[in-house]
């Protein structure tokens, strides 16, 4: 032991905090204290509240303010404590108990409890009215304080999935219960917390740092909390860093010059800009770029809607030929090589390659190949007209708008590979550019007709249920299927066959605990994704990143792990 080490043991004694569990992390460098770490934001965020919107800017500011009961690992994303010290699995795999890790506070100095838990879960996570919640997968799910420092989870049947969604962020009850069902409150309430005009201390978080300040559309400026609950090997408070400053540049080609010009300590890149970055590091400029095989990030793809507004074409976009036949015109080999150079591998079917859960045989379908396509299109009964573009059946031609997000160099090249693709088969795509940080919400929405976007992929299937099976949140290319109100039933009766199919598939995979069993349901949902080209996967991206030499122990082997960031192990040299 360190005489360091022992010291800051016996402080904890001297101040009464013997019982206090802080978690130590180790296999990295002994960091100093200080220093500033600047990264960009793409779009400014909707809320300060995590739970208020479905947007990747408070997501990215949630990982360092808000901490969940476990955690991934740093390098290996599997299962770690975090503000659960432990917990047990009994009762036939139904019921999940957690222990609180003990001594951890809130940022305003108040004690987590069990009461915060269970706060979370019920009256958020559970609320089928909060836009950021998950109330599908706790539904029948009893949730019940023990005592003030554990927390019972009791299940209506097995789920083995079930311990990843502790990671979600555990909320101040103290600061919230103003807003929710327990306060009075109509179950939408939740959502009007903390707007982004809040004031900053009454953002309150177990996480590594707090709110400070927000300028809109321009900063927003996190600083160390000075009652985080990890330590590193020699017993000194995380994070070592003093201040986290989010930039909002929303073009990723000006994010790539911020931090050429050293403007950004660190950024998360695509391929697209890998050579550039790679060049001046070797011509030694003080940068370090890194990639590798990603098991997190978002592969994108590109949906129909099966809903559009023109009869003609959501006719069409249902039809699993037509898909098909879109999917063999996508070049995904001259994507891969000319828009991330290379650093990309083809996609699964809402599965990283990576994954145990991948069910390699879906590579083989969709190759490139427009003779099949034009081909499949013929038969269709889809006739060429005098232009070369195809003609629907009231003699219009095959137009249709490809939405995209205009502010990613990425995207747009996508974009416009694919709509020479298509013109080749005699079908025309108009580009369409919305804000990346839009997307989602657009296609979320009625007014479009195809949408290229990317989900993130997750280390168990069951994690993505609200995407992939139908009927789900963010089924999003068929919304008839969706319920009519918060939490209740799809709407079966406008279910394709093959929907049902994967419906059921995802019902018996939720509570089956045998893993071969499991994995075998969700190889034959994937085969069946990959069959009907239900939406069309392009590409999953490797993870590659880059950060100034000025810092260390950055770490990105695994890409942005969500829900979990290296960030409070990162120092300033």
């Amino acid at each position: 032991m360190t005489i360091r080490k022992a010291l800051w043991l016996l402080g904890f004694m001297a101040m009464g905090l013997a019982s206090a569990q802080p978690k130590v992390v180790s296999g990295y460098e002994n960091g100093k204290p200080g220093g500033t770490l600047t990264m960009a934001l793409s779009s400014a965020p909707q809320t300060m509240f995590y739970y208020g919107a479905i947007d990747s800017a408070i997501q990215t500011l949630a990982n360092q303010m808000f901490d969940g009961l476990i955690e991934y690992n740093y390098k290996t994303y599997q299962i770690e404590p975090a503000l659960a010290a432990s917990w047990t699995i009994t009762g036939e795999s139904k019921v999940y108990t957690f222990k609180l890790r003990k001594g951890v506070k809130w940022s305003d100095g108040r004690d987590l409890t069990a009461d915060d838990v269970v706060f979370t879960y019920t009256q958020i996570v559970a609320n089928p009215e909060a836009k950021g919640g998950d109330a599908g997968n706790f539904a029948g799910v009893k949730i019940e304080k023990v005592d003030a420092g554990t927390v019972r989870f009791t299940l209506p049947k097995p789920a083995p999935a079930f311990i990843h969604y502790m990671r979600l962020p555990i909320m101040p009850k103290h600061k919230l219960l103003p807003f929710s069902q327990e306060g009075g409150k109509k179950p939408g309430d939740i959502n009007n917390a903390w707007p982004t005009n809040v004031d900053p201390d009454e953002v309150v978080g177990t996480g590594p740092f707090k709110l400070q300040s927000y300028t809109p559309g321009q900063k927003v400026t996190l600083v160390k909390n000075p009652n985080y609950w990890k330590r590193d090997a020699d017993g000194t408070p995380l994070p070592y860093l003093d201040r986290l400053e989010f930039l909002i540049i929303p073009d990723s080609q000006a994010q790539v010059a911020q931090f050429l010009a050293g403007n950004l300590g660190q950024l998360n890149i695509t391929g697209t800009d890998f050579p550039t970055l790679k060049q001046r590091e070797v011509q030694g400029a003080p940068i370090k770029v890194v990639q590798f095989r990603a098991l997190f990030g978002s592969p994108p793809h590109l949906a129909f809607n099966y809903d559009d507004k023109n009869p003609e074409l959501a006719a069409l976009f249902r039809k699993t030929e037509f898909r098909r036949a879109i999917q063999s015109a996508v070049n995904r080999k001259r994507i891969i090589d000319d828009v991330y150079n290379g650093l990309a591998e083809l996609p699964g079917n809402g599965v990283a390659p990576v994954s145990e859960w991948y069910y390699d045989t879906t590579k083989l379908l969709g190759t490139y190949d427009l003779a099949a396509a034009n081909a499949a299109l013929d038969k269709l009964g889809l006739k060429k007209g005098a232009d070369g573009i195809r003609l629907l059946p009231s003699g219009k031609p095959l137009e249709f708008t490809l939405t995209y997000g205009s502010n990613s160099s990425t995207f747009t090249a996508i974009a416009t590979i694919i709509q020479n693709d298509l013109k080749a088969i005699g079908v025309k795509a108009n580009l369409q550019g919305v804000l990346a940080a839009n997307l989602l919400s657009t296609g979320r929405g009625k007014d479009w007709d195809a949408i290229i976007l990317g989900f993130g992929d997750q280390p168990d299937p069951e994690l993505r249920t609200p995407i992939w099976k139908p009927g789900g949140d963010l089924y999003y290319w068929h919304q008839s299927t969706q319920p009519t109100t918060p939490g209740g039933q799809p709407q079966f009766s406008n279910f394709l066959p093959w929907e049902k199919e994967i419906y059921d598939l995802w019902e018996k995979a939720a509570s089956t605990t045998n893993f071969t069993q499991r994995k075998a349901l969700y190889d034959r949902w994937q085969a069946i994704f990959a069959r009907e080209a239900m939406v069309i996967m392009i590409a999953k991206a490797n993870a590659v990143g880059a950060v100034s030499t000025k810092y260390g122990n950055y770490i990105y082997s695994l890409g942005v792990i969500p829900g979990y960031n290296p960030v409070p192990i990162m120092y300033q040299k």
